[in-house]
């Protein structure tokens, strides 16, 4: 990923803690015929347990009729996308459109890019683990948390046949946030000002994290 200085992350902490508030992914992976297969996926980026060269494991699991995992060869090297919020920024916004005129649109976003090595298991243990904590993850800030103990036992046995179990072992990391850093202070705020009062809530959250940094 291109990464202007201004807009590099590298506080492990404020990468975790995105990633974890946006718990997709769209894993791209390239096929033996040169083609690329990409597909949006649940995911958990498990950073317990940290070694030399690797960044934690990523989980997630894929639908069976989904020809993208019969592509993946154990080892293969895949990339995990993580996409956040995102906004255009109109140059109305910049000082510079009443003296030079030299402003031009852009947008901010933020993006964190997981790479590493890809296993793919029809393990039926791993598969119901990758599902419980999914679940749990996503059923714990629910007033009456869902777990997948209450599924019907042959019902939810049956679903795991139709999934297969994706596993990635990261070994690079890289964060950009977007975010008028290479602009003057008063470009930054009067963008986050703008932005604040949008109606596209993608475009609030973009003024919000703008604003943190000031």
């Amino acid at each position: 990923m291109y990464i202007p200085k201004p807009f590099q992350i590298d506080d492990w902490n404020e990468i975790t803690a995105f990633v974890k508030r946006h718990p997709a992914i769209n894993l791209v992976t390239v096929g033996a015929d040169g083609k690329p297969m990409a597909t949006l996926l649940p995911a958990i980026w498990d950073t317990s347990n940290l070694t030399e060269g690797s960044y934690g494991t990523l989980v997630t699991h894929i639908s069976k009729g989904n020809d993208q995992w019969k592509s993946i060869k154990n080892g293969q090297v895949g990339l995990a996308i993580i996409q956040g919020a995102q906004a255009y920024v109109s140059p109305s916004n910049y000082e510079k459109k009443l003296t030079d005129h030299k402003v031009v649109p852009t947008w901010n976003y933020q993006m964190v890019h997981l790479t590493g090595t890809l296993e793919v298991s029809e393990d039926r243990e791993l598969l119901r683990q990758i599902v419980s904590d999914l679940t749990d993850f996503h059923e714990s800030s629910r007033p009456k948390p869902w777990s997948a103990s209450e599924s019907d036992t042959s019902y939810f046995e049956a679903q795991l046949g139709g999934i297969v179990a994706i596993t990635m072992t990261v070994t690079k990391v890289e964060a950009k946030f977007k975010l008028s850093q290479n602009r003057s202070e008063l470009d930054q705020r009067t963008v986050a000002e703008d932005l604040a009062q949008s109606a596209k809530p993608e475009e609030r959250e973009i003024s919000s994290e703008m604003r943190k940094r000031l």
